[in-house]
């Protein structure tokens, strides 16, 4: 008689999305990164189209913007996990130049609440529409997963659910719940829609007590409109600054709050340094700044690409003003290092 398996039945979680974000060495080939291959914008110009001022010869990507494809025994543990259980991956199907390192330091990201999102913004290459019914079910997969793969660190993205009347806050309370309960050593960050600056909304996730509360303003805020379409830069910050209002009154003093910003849309250099000024003085404590790549002829389209020497500087300008912790890079996608941001667990991160 065959051993009944004891692991649960994950045949259900192939509507999980992960996402996994992070790099480090940056080395040929790019084939994963570049589908069409690695002419500016993933090789999907036309007759016509614009070059970025600093393309390369035929309008090709910089080399520093080629990434090593994974190796090692963690990434490639993770590797067999999601290919047994038969998980779906932004990482893989979006390409994700960042996968590798990711997955050989046992961090990933679920995005939860579908893969459809209500918004359409114009760097976004995630399908926009009429969700599908919400998976209630899906906090306790999402822990299940997180205990399988053995994750230090986990982060819960999710699309913009303006369908549901809390925009999917108890969801993601729900999933740090579970997550807690299974994986009481993991870390968890959530990044997470505006929920249309909804106060109780904000409060819900808080309340929840994730280890850092994350939520993105992508780009300075002349930019707002034409990137983000449904977005405002006010109601953005007001997240993480009402976020830790909340904290402070229910004497969770151990959250992090953090934002991250995309170069190459047209910003000048001193947008980006004043767009920094006001997220410190809004008292977020870490920022991440990398490089808007187009994912397709239909989105905004590149502008400039930022050399690793002025990632290295706007990381170094961040640091003076007193942010906690900036990651600034060519690669360097939301949930970079984002294990380094919990509190104890800082080291020393190279851009």
């Amino acid at each position: 008689m065959a051993l009944e398996d004891p692991r649960p039945d994950f045949t259900t979680l192939r509507e999980l999305r992960i996402v996994a974000e992070a790099t480090a060495g940056h080395a040929s080939p790019s084939e994963m990164m570049y589908p069409g291959g690695p002419l500016s914008d993933g090789g999907l110009l036309a007759p016509g189209d614009a070059v970025a001022e600093n393309a390369g010869p035929g309008g090709r990507r910089p080399e520093w913007l080629k990434v090593r494809i994974g190796a090692g025994s963690t990434y490639a543990d993770t590797r067999r996990v999601l290919r047994a259980e038969a998980l779906n991956t932004v990482c893989e199907e979006a390409r994700c130049p960042n996968q590798g390192e990711c997955w050989a330091l046992g961090t990933a990201t679920f995005m939860i609440l579908g893969s459809v999102c209500t918004r359409n913004c114009g760097f976004c290459a995630i399908d926009t529409g009429r969700p599908p019914i919400t998976d209630l079910d899906e906090p306790r997969r999402v822990a299940e997963a997180t205990k399988l793969m053995n994750l230090k660190h986990v982060v819960i993205t999710m699309v913009a659910r303006d369908d549901l009347p809390d925009g999917g806050a108890r969801m993601v309370a729900e999933t740090i719940g579970q997550i807690r309960l299974e994986n009481p050593g993991t870390s968890i960050e959530v990044l997470i829609s505006d929920l249309n600056g909804r106060p109780d909304d904000i409060r819900t996730v808080v309340e929840a007590r994730p280890d850092i509360l994350n939520h993105n303003v992508e780009t300075v805020p002349r930019l707002q409109k034409p990137v983000r379409r449904r977005a405002r830069w006010d109601r953005s910050v007001s997240v993480l600054t009402h976020g830790r209002g909340v904290a402070a009154e229910i004497g969770f003093d151990g959250l992090v709050t953090k934002t991250g910003m995309m170069l190459g849309l047209g910003e000048t250099w001193d947008e980006v340094v004043e767009a920094m000024h006001l997220l410190h003085e809004a008292q977020v404590d870490v920022l991440t700044i990398g490089q808007y790549l187009r994912p397709s002829q239909q989105h905004l389209p590149l502008v400039k690409y930022y050399t690793p020497a002025e990632f290295m500087s706007l990381r170094r300008i961040g640091l003076e003003m007193g942010f906690k912790h900036v990651q600034s890079g060519p690669l360097v996608r939301s949930s970079y290092h984002a294990a380094e941001q919990v509190p104890g667990r800082e080291t020393a991160a190279a851009v």
